[in-house]
C-alpha cells in the first residue's frame, strides 16, 4: 500500500462528524421564534442560549481542528451565557458544515490543539466534539418536540468518552478522557453527574444518563 492508499485508509477510520451536524441542521427548520424561551435539559439554558452554544462550540471545535488558536477556543464554555445572534439561522448551518469538514483532515485529529481554553491532544478534541453534537442535539430535538436518533459509532464513541473512570491498581480513579472540562465531567455545566437507567436501556438512552441526563425529559417535567 503506498503512501496516498495509507492516508485515505486512514481519513475512512476517522470518526465523522457530518451525520450529527446534518441532523441538527434539520432540527432548526422546525425552531421557530415562539420556542426561543423555552426549557431545554441544559437547566441555565433556554433554546436560544442551546443554540447559542452550538454555534460557539462549532466555531471552536473548527477552529480547534484547524489548530487555529485564537479567542474562540480560548474561553470556557461556561464562562457566561451564550448569546443567540439575529443571524442565527444562517450561521449556524453554516458553522455546522465547517466543523464537520475540519474533522474530516487527518491531521486534525493528530497533534495537540485546544478547545474552551485546555490543551489537549487532536484525538481527543475530536472525540468532544463528536460528543457535543451529539448530546446537544438530543438537548434541541427533545426540548423542541422533535425525534431524534444517532447512528452506533457515534453513540460508542460519546459512551466511551463520557463513562465515569475506572479505578487504579491502587484504587483511586485513573484519568480518562472523560475527564477533561470540555466534555462535561468536570468544567462543563451542561454535563453532569451521570442519571441510573435500567438495565438495557437503548444506547443512545445510556449515553444521554451519561451526561447527566434524564432519557425521559420533556419541557415541563
Amino acid at each position: 500500500m503506498d503512501a496516498q492508499e495509507n492516508t485515505l485508509s486512514d481519513a475512512a477510520a476517522l470518526p465523522d462528524l457530518e451525520p450529527a451536524t446534518r441532523r441538527i441542521t434539520a432540527l432548526l427548520g422546525q425552531v421557530d421564534d415562539s420556542r426561543l424561551d423555552g426549557p431545554t435539559p441544559c437547566p441555565d439554558y433556554a433554546v436560544r442560549e442551546l443554540l447559542g452554544h452550538l454555534t460557539g462550540l462549532a466555531t471552536a471545535f473548527r477552529d480547534a481542528a484547524r489548530k487555529d488558536l485564537g479567542a474562540s477556543t480560548a474561553v470556557s464554555p461556561d464562562a457566561a451565557l451564550p448569546v443567540l445572534d439575529d443571524d442565527w439561522r444562517e450561521v449556524l448551518p453554516r458553522r455546522l458544515e465547517e466543523v464537520a469538514a475540519a474533522w474530516r483532515s487527518p491531521d486534525a485529529w493528530t497533534g495537540m490543539t485546544r478547545a474552551g481554553g485546555v490543551e489537549l491532544p487532536g484525538e481527543v478534541a475530536g472525540a468532544v466534539a463528536l460528543n457535543e453534537l451529539v448530546v446537544h442535539g438530543w438537548d434541541l430535538a427533545r426540548s423542541t418536540g422533535q425525534p431524534y436518533a444517532a447512528g452506533e459509532a457515534e453513540l460508542r464513541s460519546c459512551e466511551a468518552l463520557l463513562a465515569p473512570a475506572e479505578d487504579g491498581p491502587d484504587g483511586s480513579p485513573e484519568d480518562g478522557p472523560g475527564d477533561s472540562p470540555e466534555d462535561g465531567s468536570d468544567g462543563d455545566s451542561l454535563f453532569g453527574p451521570p442519571v441510573p437507567v435500567p438495565g438495557g436501556a437503548p444506547l443512545l438512552d445510556r449515553v444521554i444518563a451519561l451526561s447527566g441526563r434524564r432519557p425521559d425529559w420533556q419541557p415541563g417535567s
